[in-house]
């Protein structure tokens, strides 16, 4: 049910979405340049890596040394818009649509914190990663690495599609509001070292 739920919302979304998509497209490659979409390996359902495709919100400008500038410097107000109002991650329908993740679920990190992960909190990759899940619905991304994944396998182990159709609408809420956005004093969010 919840395959089939994921599908076919994932094909009405890119498909009513279309002229929205399109539109974004044009814009981020008028303001941002290219590439337009920020194409990156995740860990996936039981780890596994797929390539998550979203929105390119950053600047690729350098310094002198052709070293990325910090993410602040990189971040500009279109790119504040499309994560605040989540539209960076419209790509995403695509991948649920492919089977790598799913409307709802635990959100896909880098690959890099797979070792650093403690058992408890690898249960995340029990289930398909989600566009949405119910740590962004209880913090996202102002909340603690520990928290985020203590949500995200209480939503493992007690996950159902009432619940789902619960994360999905708190998250409507959510990006109306443009709540949690990002960490106190950072435009994204800081890394994840491993629990204490």
């Amino acid at each position: 049910m919840k395959r089939g739920f994921d599908i076919l919302v994932a094909f009405l979304g890119l498909t009513l979405g279309l002229p929205v998509f399109i539109g974004l497209y044009i814009l981020v490659a008028v303001k941002l340049g290219r590439p337009v979409f920020f194409v990156q390996p995740r860990p996936g359902l039981r780890g596994k890596v797929f390539n998550m495709v979203k929105f390119r919100t950053m600047t690729s400008q350098t310094d002198s040394e052709g070293n990325l500038l910090p993410d602040e410097q990189r971040m500009t107000g279109l790119g504040r818009f499309l994560r605040a109002s989540s539209l960076d991650e419209l790509p995403e329908l695509w991948n649920v649509l492919k089977g790598d993740m799913s409307l709802v679920g635990p959100r896909p990190l880098l690959v890099e914190y797979l070792e650093l992960y403690t058992p408890e909190q690898a249960r995340r990759h029990d289930v398909r990663p989600g566009i949405t899940g119910w740590a962004q619905v209880n913090g996202r991304n102002a909340i603690s690495w520990e928290d985020k994944f203590a949500l995200d396998t209480w939503y493992v182990k007690n996950r159902s599609f009432w619940l789902d159709i619960k994360i999905l609408w708190l998250t409507v809420w959510r990006v109306i509001k443009r709540q949690d956005i990002a960490s106190e004093g950072e435009v994204t969010t800081s890394k994840f070292t491993g629990s204490k």
